[in-house]
């Protein structure tokens, strides 16, 4: 039997893993008050930064402007993505034992959903923390939202903010595309059941 679409299963699952080790996102912000800059780090279940103080400075900015603290603790995304991740990596491994082609179609389908739901989920977050602002914030500027980059650049008054995927992140659309390319070698195509 063929092995490139059991080793391609592998690795979407070693891919995925990535997640637990590498943040999915990062959040960069150059201010005039943080000269090295500050460089938040998302994960599948927390949120830090670079130091260990990032949050903290991220936080002390955000009440000047009026924004939500952000902690941890206020997303629950970040307690069901763990088992949700581990539940795809398993089911990635079963395949690549038991490589048929419906059920890695499948697999890639659910990802994509989730990969994309996910990315939904986190624009919103944005929007929320960059509009929702508290009308007693120290520094208020008539018509203003602080709504950070999804992906790219953006100045926010005197701040540059750049939001871009990091490892993890990387690693969900590396696991999309080895599922695709396991779906799409011809023997799996000929050879394996549907």
């Amino acid at each position: 039997m063929k092995t490139l679409p059991r080793l391609l299963m592998v690795l979407a699952a070693a891919s995925l893993a990535l997640l637990f080790f590498f943040p999915m996102w990062k959040i960069y912000l150059d201010a005039p008050q943080y000269p090295e800059g500050l460089e938040m780090h998302i994960w599948i279940n927390k949120i830090g930064g670079n130091t260990e103080f990032t949050l903290q400075n991220f936080n002390i900015l955000n009440h000047y402007i009026g924004m939500e603290k952000i902690q941890a603790g206020s997303f629950k995304e970040l307690k069901i993505m763990p088992p949700v991740v581990i539940g795809f990596i398993i089911t990635a491994l079963v395949l690549a034992v038991f490589p048929y082609r419906k059920g890695i179609i499948t697999w890639v389908v659910a990802l994509m959903i989730g990969g994309i739901t996910g990315l939904a989920d986190f624009y919103l977050w944005l929007v929320k923390f960059g509009t929702e602002l508290d009308p007693m914030a120290p520094i208020k500027v008539p018509g203003m939202t602080y709504i950070p980059p999804f992906i790219g650049s953006k100045s926010l008054l005197n701040f540059d903010a750049f939001s871009i995927p990091a490892t993890g992140g990387i690693g969900v659309a590396l696991a999309i595309l080895f599922g695709l390319l396991a779906i799409r070698n011809k023997y799996m195509v000929k050879r394996m059941p549907e």
